[in-house]
């Protein structure tokens, strides 16, 4: 097993002033490439007239017991696809069926039937709608208007005696290998929510974080409001992950590369779970360290061939490898290297900002880690900060009655999360 350090960077004494400008920079850039206002309106419109629909199916009367989100709508890591050709959004669904299914879809072909009727009863809702319906091994995809996208999966409720999510482990179909798989997407959520919950010990910032209760129903759950689970900062770490991922592996070629949401999203949850109760001077501190050591929190075997084994175990459902799709050794390699160059990018941003290098640099720096559409967030960002400091910070200084008037800016408040 191979557990190799990460070398650690210069010891970073940024301001606290420096410190909250790059969370404020974070948080525009984050917001940017949230859904707005209406198009969250439409995620939940077309959530509830998919969910209403598949809870009155034939296919699964009496079997389906509820219709809930999961992935990164349900932890508020959402931000837009990977894919740069559209504008919508993503979203998962689990089409959650009773312990009672799994004699109904036993066998070689129980599997393969269970997405069978799933694809029947979509098939329906996309011809009564005009939308886009693509099967898949484990899944399937509606396509609404306006580019954006539903995952849907069955899951069959199977619980476990053992484990701390046992109670919500469930199974999930897959046609290619012709079995059913082990899946936890209500323990996986309450794991990372758990992990949100946990309040950084900071010495000189304090950031309350809101406990997220999941709404319970027994047909389709609500989703949950969006302010309070991206407000969360772990769940701001994982956007800035997945945003900048989004950027390195932009091009077509390299887009096969790139680490899985779910891979990212679990390493940072439990490099957060590590580092928040531990003392550190800054939010800014414990966004490097958990950065840092992101890599230390997988398993890394070597096989006799030289080729490695990657391997994170679903916290909800431990024989679920989340590393699975990371064992390649052309990924593995994309992996360090994208690790290394968002550890550059980061600091290469707050090293502008610390040395007060001006806006050109900021946002050349900005557009390198996370795109023109964080660019152009930042931008925005600094020529609104500008304008409120000439038109509310500025104080007039007589020196005499005759003397001219001399403006001076007031300076700003530099308190995290201002």
């Amino acid at each position: 097993m191979i557990r190799e350090l990460v070398k650690p960077l210069p010891q970073r004494r940024a301001s606290t002033q420096s410190s909250a400008r790059f969370f404020h920079l974070v948080d525009a850039i984050a917001q940017a490439h949230e859904p707005t206002e209406s198009q969250l309106a439409a995620l939940e419109r077309s959530y509830n007239s998919t969910g209403d629909f598949l809870s009155e199916c034939p296919e699964f009367s009496g079997q389906l017991v509820q219709i809930h989100s999961h992935g990164s709508r349900r932890l508020g890591t959402i931000v837009r696809p990977l894919d740069g050709s559209r504008e919508g959004f993503d979203i998962d669904l689990i089409a959650r069926l009773a312990p009672s299914a799994r004699r109904k879809y036993e066998g070689d072909r129980g599997a393969a039937l269970l997405l069978d009727h799933l694809h029947s009863a979509l098939s329906r809702y996309a011809s009564a709608h005009g939308l886009r319906l693509h099967r898949w091994e484990r899944c399937a995809t509606l396509e609404y208007a306006g580019g954006m996208c539903a995952d849907i999966a069955p899951v069959i409720d199977a619980p476990l005696l053992y484990g701390p999510y046992g109670e919500t482990h469930g199974l999930i179909p897959d046609r290619e290998r012709r079995l059913f798989n082990s899946t936890n997407p209500r323990g996986y959520a309450k794991h990372f929510d758990l992990a949100a919950m946990i309040s950084p010990n900071f010495h000189l910032s304090e950031i309350s974080t809101k406990a997220f209760d999941s709404a319970k129903r027994a047909d389709v759950v609500p989703l949950p409001d969006a302010q309070e689970v991206f407000g969360r900062l772990l769940c701001r770490l994982v956007q800035l992950l997945k945003l900048h991922r989004n950027v390195a592996f932009g091009s077509i070629k390299e887009k096969d590369l790139a680490p899985t949401s779910v891979f990212l999203t679990t390493l940072a949850a439990i490099a957060y779970t590590a580092e928040a109760p531990l003392p550190h001077a800054s939010p800014l501190e414990l966004l490097f360290d958990i950065v840092e050591r992101m890599p230390l929190h997988f398993v890394r075997r070597r096989l006799p061939g030289g080729s490695e084994e990657w391997e994170l175990p679903n916290p909800s459902a431990p024989t679920d490898n989340l590393a699975a799709s990371m064992n390649n050794s052309s990924r593995q390699a994309a992996f360090f290297e994208w690790h290394r160059r968002l550890l550059e990018d980061l600091k290469r941003i707050l090293d502008v900002i610390e040395n007060h290098q001006g806006m050109d640099l900021l946002l050349k720096a900005v557009q390198v880690a996370f795109g023109p559409k964080g660019f152009a967030a930042v931008q925005q960002m600094e020529i609104g900060r500008q304008e409120s400091s000439r038109q509310a910070g500025r104080a007039i200084l007589l020196a005499s009655p005759a003397a001219m008037p001399i403006s001076i800016a007031a300076r700003p408040h530099t308190f995290f999360g201002g």
